[in-house]
């Protein structure tokens, strides 16, 4: 349990919360590459309880920008986006993408005033099918590098997006959470005589049935990577199924892969009280399609979600819950796996309080993000340490990665997925074991 101070610390991220203020020294996913077209309509945009815009200019620079603009405050939502710059449409101030005014016509063309406005403005980089923003102090912001799903260009991708009207931190102990796969998700994680977990266009496929994980955490420079050992369904004697889920803070976990292709997830808090949540399948043998995989978790805009991201699937109408679909075989009555997490995450309420949690076994790796990010987000309040996973000693994103498969008892699982580099800094850190 976390006391509700402890809690506030974890959650809020608006103004200057330290939470908030932690994140802003990361480079953020600030929405999809895809969302924004050269010269065309500029996409609003909202981080860390931020209003912002997003546009793409004529040369294909990104500009991320205070959604109002600085002369009388109207939104540039509706500005024009035109010949490198967007133009407020209420006088024709033109802003470029790093905030400089450009044009000013409704002033006498002598007046300094175009030298002295401007408007806020956050650099970008893009990469991985994402745009990325940095919003901390400039004279502390570190080398934008690749995150673990990128590792070049070629490498495929396919991302889901959905905005969640609760918490991050709901959202971020979901996707660390390996125990409630084999409930909330059995319909989908179908068990089976496999000798690897695979992947079809209708479910995932796991060799166990076991649902009471056994868990072993390991601190990393990045935040913790931890194995999830269940009895497999051959040979539950001599071997055991391995999971091992990694938690790179403050926003990306990589989910255990397939055979077919890597699964990862990001949560970005929009504000204290929602969340933009992207569920990435990515290279591999077989990676799917970015269409099939927003059918398959059925997000596909206009279906399942409207055109800014919101399901259509809500707490007011139960999620849209079947139940005659429970009577005939599904678990939930939900169906995609991310729309089954967010019935869990928004049923919590905006803001989790986690004073009342009765917690269990299989909850050892929740507790272990509890205590990392309270503890982080402290010694960065106080002065005491930098940013969680930005100071020395630092692992290359991209030499990050998960695991899953069949292994013999009592093998290393610090060693299951590692590469070397990584292998070679984490050597100095202390496993904890549950109970």
């Amino acid at each position: 349990m976390l006391t509700p101070e402890e809690n506030d610390l974890l959650c809020r991220v608006e103004g200057d919360a330290p939470m908030g203020q932690m994140m802003r020294r990361h480079w953020i996913p600030a929405l999809m590459s895809e969302e924004l077209v050269t010269d065309g309509k500029p996409v609003r945009v909202r981080l860390m309880g931020e209003d912002l815009v997003a546009f793409r200019d004529s040369d294909g620079k990104v500009g991320l920008l205070d959604e109002f603009c600085p002369h009388r405050g109207p939104s540039l939502v509706y500005g024009r986006n035109e010949q490198c710059g967007l133009r407020c449409l209420y006088h024709g101030w033109k802003f470029d993408v790093a905030g400089n005014v450009v044009e000013m016509p409704s002033e006498p063309a002598d007046s300094p005033l175009k030298k002295k406005a401007r408007i806020k403005s956050y650099p970008t980089e893009e990469t991985g099918g994402f745009v990325w923003t940095y919003m901390g102090p400039p004279e502390e912001m570190p080398a934008f590098e690749r995150p673990p799903f990128a590792p070049d260009d070629e490498t495929p991708i396919s991302i889901a997006k959905v905005k969640v009207p609760c918490n991050w931190a709901q959202i971020q102990e979901g996707q660390i959470d390996s125990a409630h796969s084999s409930s909330l998700h059995s319909t989908d994680m179908v068990p089976a005589r496999v000798e690897s977990a695979g992947a079809n266009d209708k479910n995932w496929t796991r060799p166990s049935t076991d649902k009471a994980p056994r868990m072993i955490t390991q601190v990393t420079p990045y935040g913790f990577r931890y194995v999830a050992l269940r009895r497999p369904i051959k040979d539950a004697r001599t071997h055991d199924y391995a999971r091992v889920t990694v938690y790179v803070a403050p926003f990306i976990s990589l989910i255990p892969p397939n055979s077919s292709y890597n699964v990862a997830s990001i949560v970005v808090p929009a504000d204290d009280e929602s969340s933009w949540f992207y569920f990435l399948s990515w290279g591999g043998e077989a990676c799917v399609g970015t269409e099939q995989w927003r059918q398959f978790n059925r997000l596909v805009m206009g279906e399942d979600i409207d055109s800014n991201y919101n399901s259509k699937r809500t707490l007011e109408n139960d999620f849209q819950q079947d139940r005659e679909l429970m009577k005939n075989g599904s678990f939930t009555g939900l169906p995609g796996i991310p729309n089954q997490d967010i019935a869990m995450w928004v049923s919590m309420g905006k803001i989790a309080d986690r004073s009342r949690d009765t917690l269990g076994a299989s909850d050892f790796a929740v507790v272990e993000f509890r205590r990392l990010m309270v503890n982080a987000v402290k010694q960065f309040r106080d002065g005491k340490a930098g940013p969680i996973g930005i100071s020395n000693p630092h692992i290359p994103q991209v030499e990050i990665s998960s695991y899953q498969g069949i292994i013999a008892k009592g093998t290393d699982w610090l060693t299951l997925g590692t590469k070397e580099i990584e292998r070679k800094l984490l050597n100095s850190s202390t496993d904890k074991a549950a109970s």
